[in-house]
C-alpha cells in the first residue's frame, strides 16, 4: 500500500467513525445543465447540505482539497469555522470556534506536510493572519502592518486572502481594509507592501483576493482581484505591475488555478450592484489566454472586436458566489455569501 492508498483508506474510515454528522445525504441528479463553449455542468443544490441544528453555517466563504480528497471549506460560524466534506457531500469533521470573521483559506503543501493559511477579517477588531495544521493547530501568526511600522494607527486592516509563492513566501491581501498587497517570507518576516487604494493600474478597489500563477513557468505572477474594478491584476512576485484582465459587469473574488484555467465565484454582476435586480452571482471560467469561455449561471461570454462585453447573470441559481474550489474531476464546488445561510453547491462537469 503507498503512502496516498494509505491515506485515503484512513479518511474512509474516519468517514465511517463520524456517521452521526452525516444527516443529509448525497443529492439527487439534477436536470439543470448550466454552463458555454466546453464548460457545462450538472446542477447539485443540496450536495452539501447538512442539519443546521448540528452543522450551522452563516457565510460559506472560501474551501480548497487536501491531497487525500478531503474538501475543507470556511465560514464565520462559531460552532464550527471549517467544515470537512467528503465529495459525496458528507461531513468528516469540524473544528474551530476562533474565526468569528472567518474568510480567505489557502492549501499549502510543505514536503510531505499540508498546512492552511486562515484569515480573519477582523471586523471585532482583532484581524487575523494564521498558519495552522490541517488539524486546526496553530503553527503561525503574522503580525499586524501597524505593529511593523507600514500601517499608521488611522489605516484599516481586514485581511480577505492570502497566496503562497513556490519559495515560501506569503501575500495578503488587505482586501476590506487598505488595499494594499503584504508579502511576507517563509518565516513571516515582512519583505513590501504594493498596490493601495486608487484607480491607477497598479491599484486596487477592493483588492479581495490574490493568487499565485505558474502556468508560464517563464514567467511566475500574481493575480490579484480588483472587485470594484470588475477586474483581475497581474504582478509579478515582487509586486511589479504587468496588466488588468477587465471582466466588464463581473464583481470577482479571487482567481482559483486548475490546470490551465483560472475559475472564480463572482458575488454580483453589474445590474445586482446597483440594485436594479433581486438575485445575483454566477461563476467564471478563463483559458491560459485570459480569455472567458464559459459563465456557468451567467450570460456567455461575448467578445466584440477583441472586447469582452457585458456579463450578466442569467439563471437564478446562485446567491453570492464567493469561491470555487476544483477537484480532480473538474467537479465545481461554490461557496456562497450572504446567501440565507445556504451550504455549498455542486457543479458536475458533464
Amino acid at each position: 500500500m503507498n503512502r496516498r492508498e494509505f491515506t485515503q483508506r484512513g479518511v474512509q474510515a474516519a468517514a465511517l467513525s463520524l456517521m452521526p454528522l452525516n444527516i443529509m445525504r448525497q443529492s439527487t441528479a439534477s436536470n439543470e445543465i448550466i454552463g458555454h463553449g466546453e464548460f457545462w455542468y450538472r446542477v447539485h443544490r443540496n450536495w452539501g447540505d447538512q442539519d443546521a441544528s448540528v452543522v450551522p453555517v452563516n457565510n460559506c466563504h472560501e474551501m480548497v482539497q487536501d491531497r487525500s480528497g478531503r474538501l475543507f471549506m470556511i465560514g464565520d460560524e462559531t460552532q464550527n469555522n471549517i467544515l470537512i466534506y467528503d465529495l459525496s457531500g458528507r461531513i468528516l469533521d469540524t473544528w474551530g470556534g476562533e474565526y468569528p470573521y472567518g474568510h480567505g483559506l489557502t492549501l499549502w503543501e510543505e514536503g510531505e506536510e499540508e498546512f492552511l493559511f486562515i484569515c480573519d477579517n477582523g471586523f471585532d477588531g482583532n484581524p487575523q493572519v494564521v498558519k495552522t495544521t490541517l488539524t486546526g493547530q496553530v503553527v503561525m501568526r503574522l503580525p499586524h502592518p501597524y505593529q511593523l511600522g507600514v500601517y499608521e494607527e488611522s489605516d484599516l486592516y481586514y485581511p480577505t486572502e492570502t497566496a503562497i509563492a513556490p519559495n515560501g513566501d506569503i501575500y495578503v491581501a488587505d482586501g476590506y481594509g487598505s488595499q494594499w498587497i503584504l508579502q511576507f517570507d517563509y518565516e513571516g518576516n515582512y519583505i513590501r507592501k504594493f498596490g493601495g487604494s486608487g484607480d491607477e493600474d497598479h491599484q486596487f478597489q477592493t483588492a479581495h483576493g490574490v493568487c499565485v500563477d505558474l502556468r508560464n513557468p517563464n514567467m511566475p505572477s500574481l493575480i490579484c482581484t480588483s472587485r470594484g474594478h470588475n477586474a483581475f491584476k497581474r504582478f509579478t512576485l515582487d509586486g511589479q505591475y504587468l496588466s488588468t484582465i477587465f471582466l466588464p459587469g463581473a464583481y470577482v473574488c479571487r482567481a482559483v488555478i486548475h490546470g490551465q484555467m483560472l475559475y472564480s465565484g463572482v458575488c454580483w454582476s453589474r445590474l445586482r450592484y446597483l440594485n436594479q435586480t433581486p438575485d445575483s452571482g454566477f461563476v467564471t471560467i478563463l483559458d491560459a489566454n485570459d480569455r472567458v469561455v464559459s459563465n456557468p449561471g451567467g450570460t456567455a461570454p461575448e467578445y466584440v472586436n477583441g472586447e469582452l462585453q457585458l456579463m450578466l447573470q442569467q439563471e437564478k441559481i446562485f446567491h453570492h458566489c464567493h469561491d470555487v474550489c476544483v477537484d480532480q474531476d473538474e467537479n465545481l464546488y461554490v461557496c456562497q455569501w450572504n446567501a440565507g445561510q445556504s451550504y455549498p453547491i455542486k457543479l458536475e462537469r458533464v
